[in-house]
């Protein structure tokens, strides 16, 4: 248990944290050995509790800063990795258990089917997928535009279950050394493959000379919007135009402000005045905008009518960005990738109780967007993930297939008050520019707003936690569709597929051994 409680904070200090804001990427090499290792060494009674143990400790260490997010985050996030855990240690045993010599490789393949399950369903997350801790490495970030993400972490984990092994004896009694001597055509294999793939980062970044160039002023205003009430969000209205006018005075093609930098409903509000302060509010934003030239993008929530399954007009609010131009609301994109628990809850009539204890606990639940938008502004077509969203590779790589030229994220991570947990959200962002070829811009309220070019380079960030605006200047490259982008997440699909079938040969290989063994008497 101290062993896997040292593993959690080896993998936690390997991303963003508390000493250190970038992260200690090369620690990631080594970070999964104490997990790989008790995994390989742990009885099959005890493996279960120990996966357990090892999922909840290492993401209450990792995510912290969810203390601040929501009361009950700190611990739904770590139950849902123990429950993941709970089963990923058993097939990593079994990994070596059927095959003694060489299990080391097929558990490489479970780790990568283990991240790639946990980004998906209702409680998707994919912060901690051991690839994102390479955001700085830049030469081994290259091959993301062939298999996402998935290829650095299968890179990244390689030598964590190889030295694992080793120190396992190589599932005998044979020591370090000698299992070192005897595998040491995969460790070469290993290092070739690791080279050969750092000389393609060195060629394959794109040539961004010559490259359009689109001025978007983010604006940061540093305070959460959902603080307060009416008297709040006009306090955040004077901020945000306050610092947009300061923007425009620099010429740009376009304004950004972060998710729900405005929260009360401007569609909402201006069809139905139901509230005076709010319908006020709205209008004074209204007549702001309508008297600038230069487009405005920006987060609120957007409530409309709508009828529900039973035939009954009920209000229904999306998590919304809205562009803004020539007076009047010119596109908007509902947030389709809720974060659950704390923006979406769909199991309300099967857990009554939990969803009671979620609203007491000011939970604001969402309905789920379906559209994937590509909007227009000073003659770029760009996209915008919401938030949490660009933390999916999915979600960025439909944009582009719908003809978007730059990702343009929004974000609210001001509750945090946490720069490791700023950090840990834009790294995330690397990945998606690299993926795709894209251009990634982060407006965000409190930090990390940033511009990330194509090659994953980052090229301008504000001061976290500062009120301001970054003058983004984003290079407008489209001259390259990536595998990535045309084929999507083939590699971890490819890793799932792959340990299915290895484990399930090898389990009935060995049921059929036993089978074939001549009974005494």
């Amino acid at each position: 248990m101290f062993l896997l409680i040292g593993g959690g904070i080896l993998f936690s200090l390997a991303f963003p944290s508390l000493l250190s804001t970038s992260g200690l990427w090369p620690l990631a090499y080594v970070a999964l050995v104490p997990a790989f290792y008790v995994a390989s060494r742990a009885s099959w009674k005890s493996i279960a509790f120990y996966g357990a143990f090892y999922g909840f400790v290492t993401y209450a260490i990792f995510n912290y800063w969810l203390l601040k997010f929501h009361p009950l985050a700190i611990f739904i996030v770590p139950t849902i990795y123990l429950t993941y855990f709970l089963f990923t240690f058993p097939l990593l045993r079994l990994a070596v258990w059927l095959f003694p010599r060489y299990g080391f490789i097929v558990q490489v393949f479970v780790w990568l089917s283990y991240e790639l399950v946990r980004t998906k369903g209702f409680v998707g997350y994919a912060y901690g997928i051991i690839g994102y801790s390479q955001y700085l490495f830049l030469p081994l970030l290259q091959i993301a535009e062939l298999t996402g993400v998935w290829g650095l972490s299968f890179l990244v984990a390689f030598p964590s279950a190889y030295i694992a092994a080793a120190l396992c004896g190589g599932g005998g009694r044979r020591g370090f050394w000698e299992f070192c001597v005897r595998t040491r055509a995969w460790a070469c294999a290993y290092g070739v493959i690791f080279v050969l793939v750092c000389v393609y980062g060195f060629f394959a970044p794109v040539d961004l000379e010559g490259a359009r160039e689109w001025k978007a002023a983010l604006v940061q205003h540093n305070v959460d919007p959902w603080q307060g009430g009416v008297r709040a969000y006009r306090e955040n209205l004077n901020r945000l135009v306050f610092q947009s006018k300061r923007a425009l005075l620099e010429g740009p093609d376009i304004v950004v402000w972060s998710e729900t930098a405005f929260v009360p409903s401007i569609d909402w509000h201006t069809r139905y005045r139901e509230d005076p302060d709010s319908y006020a509010l709205v209008d004074e934003l209204k007549r702001f905008l309508s008297g600038e030239s230069t487009p405005f993008f920006f987060g609120n929530d957007d409530a409309q009518l709508e009828r529900d399954r039973f035939g009954s007009l009920r209000r229904v609010d999306y998590n919304a960005a809205i562009l803004f131009d020539k007076g009047r609301i010119a596109g908007t994109y509902r947030k389709t990738h809720l974060v659950p628990f704390t923006e979406n809850f769909p199991y309300e009539r099967a857990l009554p109780w939990f969803y009671r204890l979620l609203r007491d606990a000011n939970t604001h639940f969402w309905e789920k967007g379906e559209e994937y938008v590509v909007f227009e502004a000073g003659g770029v077509k760009f996209s915008s993930p919401i938030c949490f969203e660009d933390s999916f590779g999915y979600i960025a790589r439909r944009f582009v297939n719908g003809g978007a030229e730059v990702i343009l994220n929004i974000t609210n991570d001001s509750w945090s008050g946490s720069v490791p947990a700023a950090m840990q959200h834009l790294q995330m962002s690397v990945l998606r520019a690299v993926e795709n070829r894209r251009s990634v811009a982060r407006g965000t309220n409190g930090g990390m707003t940033a511009v990330i070019d194509p090659n994953g380079r980052i090229t301008q960030v504000f001061e976290p936690f500062t009120e301001g605006f970054l003058m983004g200047r984003i290079p407008v490259f489209t001259g390259r569709d990536t595998f990535y982008t045309r084929c999507g997440d083939w590699f971890a699909w490819g890793c799932l597929g792959f340990s299915g079938l290895v484990l399930g040969a090898g389990l009935c290989a060995r049921v059929r051994r036993r089978s074939l063994r001549p009974r005494k008497g």
